[in-house]
C-alpha cells in the first residue's frame, strides 16, 4: 500500500478572476513527492478550489498511490465532498462528481478542513498558477 497526503488550494483575484489552482503530494514522512499547478484563465474561487482537488488526485492515481489523506481550507469543497452540504450552483456539480469518482477510486481515503495556515504550501502553488493565468492563457505544471 502507497499512501500520500494530499494538501490542494484554488485562488481566484477577482470572483471570478484571473485564477488557479494548487496541490502539493507527500510521502508518508510529510517529503513533497509532487507539486502541481494548473492555471486556469478566468475562473471563480471554488472552480480553482475544485480544480485543485482533481489535480492532486489524479497525480496520485498516476503514482500509484492507494490511500490518501486530503487536507484543503475550503470549507464548502470538503463539506460537499463529504455529503455534509449540498451542491447548489449547477457550474460545480460536473467537478464536484469528477472529484467524487476519483476519490473513490482510492482504497483509503479521508478530507477533511485545515485551517489556511496549514495549507500555505498548496495555496503558494495556487497563487503562482493565478500569476502564469495572468502571463496569458492555461497552463498545467508538475514540479
Amino acid at each position: 500500500m502507497t499512501r500520500a497526503t494530499l494538501y490542494a488550494d484554488g485562488a481566484a483575484r477577482g470572483n471570478p478572476g484571473p485564477a488557479g489552482s494548487g496541490a502539493i503530494l507527500l510521502d508518508e514522512d510529510g517529503r513533497p513527492i509532487a507539486r502541481l499547478t494548473l492555471s486556469l484563465g478566468t475562473a471563480t474561487n471554488n472552480v480553482a478550489e475544485y480544480n485543485a482537488l482533481i489535480l492532486g488526485l489524479e497525480e496520485a492515481r498516476r503514482r500509484g498511490i492507494d490511500e490518501i489523506d486530503v487536507r484543503m481550507d475550503s470549507l464548502l469543497v470538503v463539506r460537499q465532498m463529504q455529503g455534509l452540504w449540498k451542491i447548489r450552483h449547477p457550474g460545480l456539480r460536473p467537478l464536484a462528481l469528477r472529484a467524487g469518482r476519483l476519490l473513490a477510486e482510492f482504497e483509503r481515503r479521508s478530507i477533511e478542513h485545515v485551517p489556511r495556515e496549514e495549507n500555505a504550501l498548496a495555496d503558494a502553488l495556487a497563487n503562482k498558477a493565478v500569476d502564469d493565468a495572468r502571463g496569458g492563457g492555461a497552463a498545467r505544471s508538475r514540479m
